[in-house]
């Protein structure tokens, strides 16, 4: 095992190409949010949907083309805490670490009650045992991800595959229906009387979803070729998962219009599954309910790969407890970090709500990406890949997006930033004075 030069702990093993990052891009993004987080914002904005997903497709891409420069530069696990770290200073470093787990254990958290609904909706089993059932999730996702990145990506490969087929049936079916039986009157794409800041939360609440190709960059470390790669990678999964889902919501406001599938998304925790079973065509719920277990799963799976290695970064440079900083021998995972973060993951799912859980998720990640930004923006000349110009407009675009989420989940957002930098500040004094 090899030793990280900038840390001298053991560094992590380079086992993954171009297209298994590709494929973990997709495992990160085509989850939770397109089977849940389309008909949440269907809610918010109505057929305006549509054109905010373009829009938080844009700022991804923003931030995206930060993130790939930053990664090509610093081929390191951490993402946007180490990119931070050096080009920032400490105490932005921390806040992007501490942000993205607050985040990202969230979105997990969304994806195990997500994954956890659409198997009660299979089994005809009642709501009650939801929490139960996610919990029992996380603890065998965590224990897959342990095993390392090889036995992972391997289980990513089929649960991507899985799901791509899923959704492609679902588009498919959905406008075989509409040609065949007829579905409702097409709405205006921007609703008349949609107030604009409604429009805003819902570009916000949909941002959270695009933001899995930042896995990416968080396995640096673990990238063949990382500054050829992890670019190429990045703007591939982009391009596919926007496209992807402007096909789906397309198809599901076509089948049923966007008031229905808000509607359906408010009563059912597997929505798309309910519009497929609406259609015409035989097996499509049962296809569509498969593929949003599988999707969910990745989610899960691939957030505690990238969470455990941002974990992992930290304990490294002393942010987080010594522990977590090592290296299993033998499978080259980063164990205790892996087991870590289940745990964090397993307490926030006990919190029992999808809007919620999305709603924070969206604040705390557009704060890290706006730092993402901050460090491309500060990028030495001779490693810049993009104009910088592109840097400045996600910055601001985050930072502009992050305060139309509802304002109590900003404010917890903000009061658990400064409870992060206190818990620094705490633990270096406890440093200092051994």
């Amino acid at each position: 095992m090899s030793v990280s030069p900038a840390t001298s702990q053991p560094s992590l093993q380079r086992v993954v190409g171009l297209p298994g990052a590709v494929l973990l891009g997709l495992g990160s993004i085509l989850g939770t949010g397109v089977f849940v987080s389309l008909g949440i914002s269907a809610g918010v904005a109505g057929t305006a949907m549509l054109p905010a997903i373009l829009v938080a497709g844009g700022v991804a891409l923003l931030n995206g083309l930060s993130s790939a420069q930053l990664a090509a530069a610093y081929p390191v696990s951490g993402g946007t805490y180490e990119y931070g770290y050096r080009l920032i200073g400490p105490r932005a470093g921390f806040a992007a670490g501490w942000m993205f787990l607050c985040a990202k254990s969230a979105s997990a958290a969304t994806g195990a009650l997500g994954l956890a609904g659409y198997l009660l909706n299979a089994l005809g089993v009642g709501a009650e045992y939801l929490t139960g059932l996610a919990l029992g999730l996380v603890l065998a996702t965590t224990f897959l991800v342990a095993g390392g990145m090889q036995r992972s990506a391997r289980a990513n490969t089929w649960i991507v595959g899985t799901t791509l087929l899923g959704l492609l049936a679902f588009v498919a079916g959905a406008f075989w229906h509409v040609v065949q039986v007829g579905g409702p009157p097409l709405d205006s794409v921007w609703p008349p009387g949609l107030p604009v800041p409604r429009f805003l939360e819902a570009c916000a609440l949909l941002f959270v979803a695009f933001t899995g190709y930042g896995r990416i960059a968080t396995l640096g470390e673990e990238v063949h070729e990382p500054r050829r790669t992890i670019p190429r990678a990045i703007l591939t999964t982009l391009a596919v998962s926007v496209g992807l889902y402007v096909a789906v919501a397309g198809a599901a406001i076509a089948l049923v219009g966007a008031g229905v599938f808000a509607k359906v998304t408010d009563r059912s925790a597997a929505p798309l599954e309910v519009l497929a079973r609406s259609t015409q065509v035989p097996g499509l719920g049962l296809i569509v309910g498969l593929a949003a277990m599988t999707a969910m799963g990745g989610v899960l799976l691939n957030l505690l790969l990238g969470l455990s290695r941002v974990l992992l970064a930290m304990a490294r440079r002393g942010d987080m407890p010594g522990r977590f900083a090592q290296v299993h021998g033998g499978s080259g995972s980063p164990r205790a970090a892996v087991w870590g973060v289940g745990a964090l993951i397993a307490g926030l799912v006990c919190v029992g709500d999808l809007r919620a859980t999305w709603s924070f998720s969206a604040f705390t990640v557009l704060v890290y990406y706006a730092l993402t930004n901050w460090s491309a923006i500060r990028l030495p000349r001779e490693t810049r890949r993009y104009p910088r110009a592109f840097a400045w407009l996600g910055l601001v675009a985050c930072l502009g997006l992050a305060f139309w989420v509802p304002v109590r989940f900003w404010i917890a957002g903000t009061g658990l930033l400064a409870l992060g930098w206190a818990g620094q500040q705490w633990a270096r004094t406890l440093r200092t004075k051994k």
